[in-house]
Formats: C-alpha cells, structure tokens, sequence
C-alpha cells in the first residue's frame, strides 16, 4: 500500500506534465488538473504504441518519459495547481485515495490477469509489439493499448501492475474538481477492479468524463471525439463513445468534419496495431481480409467463435445445442440461465427499457444521441457475444443519466461510504462471496488480506514452466497451470497447444533467430507431429 502510494506520487506528476506538452499543441480537453492527466495518458499511449512496433517498451523509455513529464512538471510549477484545492475537498481526495490504494493492494483474482493481462505486458516489455503473435497464442492478439500504458510503467514506477489504482486516484480528482459527485459511486464498485491492468476500469472512468464533459457542453470537439475514440482503442465494445462523440460534435456543435481527423488518425493506429498482431483490423473478428501471411488459422478463428457464443450462456449449452435454438430460444435461454448472470442480463433489458422511456420522455436532444449510441452498442454486443462483461459499461452510464441531478454531495458520500464498506469486505473476505454468490466465479480465486500489503500490494509469484520444442519453435508451458501467467517468452498456454496439436498445425518462427520478427502457423509434418504429441503427453500425461 505504502509503496503503491509513492507511485502514485510519482505518476500523476509525470502524467500532468506530458498532458502541459499535449495542451501545448492540442489545446485543453478540460480545464484543471485531472484535463492534464487524461491529455498525458492519452498522449504517452500513442507515442508508446507507435514506438512498440519497433523497440521494446523497457526501463530506457520509462525514465526517458518520466524525466521528460517530471521536468516539465517543475518548469511549468504545475504542482501549483493543486492549490486550488480547498482544505476540505484535499481532505476528501486523501481519504477516497486511502480506500482506493487499500483496495488495490489485495492480490489480483481476474482470470484474464493470469492468461492475458501479464503475458501481454511482459511480451511488451521485453520485446514490443510481435507480428503475428496471435498464431503463438491467439488471446495475444489483442494487445490492448492500455496494456502498453501499463507495460512502460511496469519496468520502475509501477511494477504490480496496480495502473488502474492511479487511474481511480485521477478520477477523484476529477469528480471534486467538477463537483460530479454522483460519479464517486462509481468509484465505489471499481474498488473491485482495481487490483490489475483490466481495461474494463479505464474505459468505464473515461467515458463517465466524456459523457460529464458533453452534458456540460464541452466545445472542444475535437479533443472529445480524439479521446473518445482513444476509449474504443482501450476496449471496442465501447463503440458507443465515438459514436456519441461524432453525432454531439455534428450535429448539436455543427463542428467541421476536419475537427474529427485527430480521431480518425487514432482509428487508424488502432486498425494498423491489430493488423500487425492478429491479422486483422478488429480482434477477434475475422473481417476484412487483406491476405497477410501472419493471420491465424482458420479453424483456429471458427473455434474462438464458437467459444465466445458459448461464453454468451456461460458455458451452459454446447456449441451444437445452441445451434439448434430457435429464436425464442435464444433470448429465453440467454434470460433464464442458471446463477447470477442470468439476472445481470435479465437487469441489462430493463435497464435499456426504462433508458428509452426515459429518451422519449425528456425529448432532450443530448440524451436523445445517448440512448441512440447505447442501442447501436447493445446490438452488437448481443450479436458477437452477449456476455456480461461487455455491457457492463452500460449500467453506469444509465445510471449516471438518470440520477445525475438527485446526487448532491452529501448523498453520494453516504454511498460511496456504504459501498466502500461493502466491497472492501468482499475483498478482505472473499468467503463472504463465494458462500453467497457461488455463480460469480472471480469472487473463487479471491485472496486473503495479509497484513504484508499494507506496504507493498499482493502479488503471486511466478509459475514454473516446461520447455519444448517444435519445428523451429523453442516455446515454455506453465507447468501444471492452465495459463502463461509471467513464464519464459516465448509461453503457450497448454490449451492453445492442445489445440494446435489435434489441428495439426503450430505456430512457427518468422526468423529462426529474431522473436520480433513474429510468427506464422504451419502444417507439420510426420517429425513435427511426432514431436507436438511428445508435448502433450509432457503436460498432461493422462490425456485429460
């Protein structure tokens, strides 16, 4: 905790400065400190994305940077800024920043922290942006870029990875700087996200302040739509900011389109990054083919597929059994699937209802557009795959849409304080959610508090691994571990090899002697699939 706290101490001065150099050319998104940082986050992720295709995201870049935002932040005096705190909001903001770095000192329980979140880091880190890295291990593919944020960060001033902490420190700022203080709510329920690198956290915080900063009449359209579209590059499920985005700056500020090509240039980057790592412009969906040698298999894709809509009823129905639905059956069975989420989903309709009564109700242009975005989202979460996760956003922002005039200070603080109470409970005892909420799954792999985080956050150290090889590829397998978790680059995870395995292809080395260079996969030949099965039997002996 302690140490958690000199990074954040660290980082926001660092960020308010790279964000003075971002204002200089691009003026300001929103006035204050909080419109610093969210400029310097905003403009470190870009140049650290460009930059990672062709170096390494290492300690070199991560001093470079700070010493760069650190100098700046004295030059400019911008420490100066926090003055215009007043006693009692400063003491507000210290004791939100004491729950928030309390909450992310526990360890980290989601599974994708395990199985994407550190791998992807750790591949950033030590090598860049890899071509082709989704044929090694498809989930890779993604490369967030709020991952490479993180990445740069994680060689010294933040090696627990604890990002999102900081960024919920930013949002407090926000909130008492805006006096919004119906968002402190909501910083409540992200207690329980902030223990990793989730892009789930930011894109939530970001588009809260965006959607703040548009019912307050921002005029900066071409900031709003920049980082709105900066959202999306986060997490695309968030498609509905940009879209919100581009309709408030046309057609309610009759905005030049020419204010939009910050934005569009950011899209770009964001289509190019992804290329170059699945194969493809938009993970994980296999439209748009330009024919590159490095995209995935085929089958490959068709099983990810298959998997995420089985993801959609929680794994409830075979692949083959929801191919048989009708269409009653599709809705019926996705609203009445056994456990919690059948009522989060069940939850998210209603919510939608009310939002639209609630549109035609008002007749107010702004949330007129609002309510637009959020179906046109919602229609294709359902589509691709309607899983809880992906229309989490949904809920805050309804939320926040119709409660945001009935929440003063003093009843947000109550909340805020009731909720804080709740969820720091769930994570010092996580029993409490596995004997009351066995169908959450993440609330199983909960940790205990230990009284060691109270200086530094919990974390789990590092796997074992295995080491093989197939045709060219030398590649390590966590050892009894389903995930890759922080081994030895280049790590597959054992179901991804399994996979390959009975495919009969695996993934191969572009250049025998560079990772950087990326991977393709091949069809192996009787060597290499005598090989591929000695693998298999190694990790699971038994063939289970």
């Amino acid at each position: 905790m302690i140490l958690l706290l000199l990074s954040t101490l660290l980082l926001i001065p660092v960020l308010m400065g790279t964000g003075k150099i971002v204002e200089n050319f691009s003026g300001k998104l929103i006035e204050g400190i909080s419109g610093k940082i969210l400029l310097g986050i905003l403009g470190i992720s870009l140049l650290w994305t460009i930059l990672a295709f062709f170096i390494p995201l290492n300690r070199y870049v991560e001093f470079s940077t700070i010493a760069i935002g650190l100098i700046y932040f004295f030059k400019d005096k911008l420490y100066k800024d926090f003055t215009a705190f007043s006693k009692k909001d400063f003491s507000l903001i210290c004791l939100v920043s004491l729950i928030i770095l309390f909450s992310g000192s526990f360890y980290p329980y989601i599974l994708d922290h395990f199985g994407y979140y550190v791998p992807t880091i750790k591949w950033l880190k030590e090598l860049g942006l890899v071509k082709g890295i989704s044929n090694l291990d498809l989930t890779l593919g993604q490369m967030s870029v709020w991952h490479i944020f993180q990445a740069g960060f994680s060689n010294f001033s933040d090696p627990f990875l604890r990002i999102n902490s900081v960024v919920l420190i930013i949002y407090t700022l926000y909130i008492i700087e805006k006096k919004s203080w119906i968002q402190l709510c909501v910083i409540a329920v992200l207690l329980l996200f902030c223990q990793s690198p989730s892009p789930d956290l930011p894109v939530i915080v970001f588009s809260l302040i965006i959607l703040n900063e548009i019912l307050k009449h921002n005029k900066q359209t071409s900031l709003l739509f920049a980082f709105s579209v900066f959202v999306f590059i986060i997490k695309p499920t968030m498609i509905w900011l940009p879209v919100l985005s581009f309709l408030y700056s046309v057609f309610i500020l009759k905005s030049d389109l020419k204010n939009l090509i910050f934005g569009i240039l950011i899209g770009f980057l964001f289509f190019i990054k992804n290329i170059y790592t699945f194969g493809y412009p938009v993970f994980p969906v296999s439209i748009i083919d330009l024919g590159v040698s490095w995209k995935p298999n085929p089958e490959v894709l068709k099983i990810s597929s298959q998997f995420a809509i089985q993801k959609t009823y929680d794994m409830q129905y075979s692949y083959e059994e929801i191919q048989k639905f009708s269409a009653i059956d599709y809705i019926r069975n996705w609203l009445f699937l056994n456990g919690i989420k059948a009522k989060i989903n069940l939850l998210f309709i209603v919510n939608l209802i009310i939002f639209v009564v609630f549109t035609f109700i008002k007749k107010n242009r702004i949330i007129t557009f609002i309510c637009i975005s959020l179906i046109i989202k919602s229609v294709l979460v359902l589509l691709f795959s309607a899983q809880y996760r992906f229309f989490m956003d949904v809920f805050f922002v309804i939320f926040f849409i119709l409660f945001v005039d009935y929440f003063n200070q003093k009843k947000s603080l109550i909340v805020f304080s009731g909720l804080s109470i709740i969820f720091i409970c769930f994570l010092t005892f996580p029993n409490i959610l596995q004997t009351y909420f066995p169908s959450f799954n993440p609330g199983n792999f909960m940790g205990k508090f230990e009284k060691e985080q109270l200086y530094k956050p919990s974390v789990y150290e590092s796997t074992k691994f295995d080491s093989f090889r197939v045709g060219n590829l030398n590649f390590h397998v966590s050892a009894n571990y389903p995930f890759n978790y922080d081994s030895k680059l280049p790590a597959i995870s054992a179901g991804y090899v399994s996979q390959d395995e009975k495919l009969g292809i695996f993934p191969q080395l572009i250049d025998d002697k560079n990772l950087k260079k990326g991977f393709i996969w091949k069809k192996l030949n009787d060597n290499e699939k005598k090989q591929a099965k000695s693998v298999i039997y190694t990790i699971n002996p038994l063939g289970k």
